[in-house]
């Protein structure tokens, strides 16, 4: 695959993280009389417009042109981002985190539907883990680079110069969003087929909404009514692959449960500040985190062929590091988190290549999009028990516990990660 693709497709991943706003947003609202409790009513809008419109936009991105979908998304990101800093208030906040959501939505199995079928297309779609974990390596060391960046920005222009360069970096994604190819999704003969036909027997049928799709008031088909027909099929192939392949049923399960595990480090600055962190300290601790997980992505590729076994028995010391780590009371204690973090990435990295490899429908961006609905499924069922439990147990024993979920799914693990592309495709 040419370097100057794979650069793209890295910096397109880079591109999103490099958003200076993030480590002050919160300070933005309460700097502008939002309370406590109107900042997590904001969390919630935009969690329930991505929940929303999670599966939904995987189809679209099956009937549409994804790179489309890609400039989409970065475009209306930014203008979420542009909105907070133009209509500083409730009202503006939350259409920000709509657009937000909105944005979230439409990239999420689009971005990884898009690559793996343009490496599919190319003989390279074992190269898928690699790349990914590169690219989701990338936005790590770029998170990192806007937040180092936020502190001398706000000095120099506060929230409008932070608005600005955010605006500026998800225009430049979509700059790189619109100069990635687009190969022809993978599927197999037979099922192009049945879908031609699916789509055209559901187009010549009276469906729900047709009139507001462009049907035709004399009765005959328009080609809003193909259009609609084969979002359709589309999803219900996605759906259908997701329900009916024990393989890949399983496999979303297990990325579905270890993207959501990703809700610990939303409560790692509170852990360093529980055990007497300065406020100047909180930072270092948590880039060594993230740094961590900058190089357990990075490894992905050379460990997409390891065995199952052994990824799952990663998992589970990475549950006992990061228990211990939380459980230590010490600033040194963030060493094993940080060892437990990468690790747990690495595997993540490994275990959505897999899924990848295990989808063998035309309905890619729709099957990855289940797993990133269920993903947030259990991230707020993380939430709302750090919520519940924070009422009679200290946060390092909650941290703690939930390691003991990680550990379940380490031992599932094995039987759940589908094989590498090669053993699948001879399987």
């Amino acid at each position: 695959m040419p370097r100057s693709l794979s650069a793209r497709i890295v910096a397109f991943e880079a591109l999103q993280d490099f958003i200076p706003l993030y480590p002050v947003y919160q300070l933005l609202f309460t700097d502008h009389g939002l309370s406590a409790t109107e900042v997590s009513s904001l969390f919630i809008i935009w969690s329930t417009t991505a929940f929303l419109l999670e599966v939904p936009s995987g189809a679209w991105a099956d009937v549409f042109s994804r790179r489309k979908l890609l400039v989409l998304g970065t475009l209306v990101r930014g203008l979420g981002f542009a909105g907070w800093i133009v209509v500083p208030s409730y009202a503006g906040f939350a259409l920000g985190f709509v657009l937000w959501g909105i944005s979230s939505a439409l990239i999420s199995g689009t971005f990884e539907a898009l690559v793996y079928d343009e490496l599919a297309a190319r003989g390279a779609a074992d190269r898928y883990a690699g790349l990914i974990g590169r690219a989701k390596s990338a936005a790590l060391v770029l998170n990192l680079a806007a937040t180092a960046l936020a502190a001398p920005l706000f000095k120099l222009g506060g929230y409008p110069l932070l608005g600005a360069v955010s605006v500026l970096s998800c225009l430049a994604q979509a700059a790189v969003a619109l100069s990635l190819p687009e190969a022809t999704p993978v599927a197999t003969a037979d099922e192009t087929k049945e879908m031609e036909a699916e789509t055209d027997s559901l187009a010549g049928e009276e469906l729900p909404g047709a009139h507001l799709a462009g049907a035709s008031p004399m009765g005959g088909s328009s080609p809003g009514d193909s259009v609609f027909a084969r979002y359709v099929v589309m999803l219900r192939a996605g759906l259908s692959e997701v329900t009916t392949s024990r393989v890949v049923r399983k496999a979303v399960v297990l990325v579905a449960l270890l993207g959501g595990f990703l809700a610990f480090d939303e409560y790692f600055p509170l852990l360093a500040r529980g055990i007497g962190a300065s406020t100047a300290l909180v930072p270092l601790l948590i880039a060594g985190t993230v740094a961590a997980q900058a190089i357990g992505g990075a490894l992905a590729g050379p460990a997409y062929r390891m065995r199952g076994w052994l990824l799952g028995v990663g998992l589970a010391l990475s549950a006992g590091m990061l228990a211990w780590g939380a459980l230590s009371g010490t600033a040194s204690g963030f060493v094993p988190i940080a060892i437990g973090y990468g690790v747990m990435q690495l595997v993540i990295i490994v275990a959505e290549a897999r899924l990848q490899d295990a989808i063998t429908g035309p309905a890619r961006a729709t099957v990855t999009s289940v797993s990133g609905l269920f993903a947030e499924v259990f991230a707020v069922m993380v939430y709302a028990g750090f919520a519940l439990g924070a009422v009679r147990f200290a946060l390092p024993v909650l941290v703690a516990g939930l390691t003991i979920p990680l550990f379940v799914t380490a031992l599932i693990t094995p039987a759940a990660l589908p094989p590498p592309a090669s053993q699948h495709e001879e399987g």
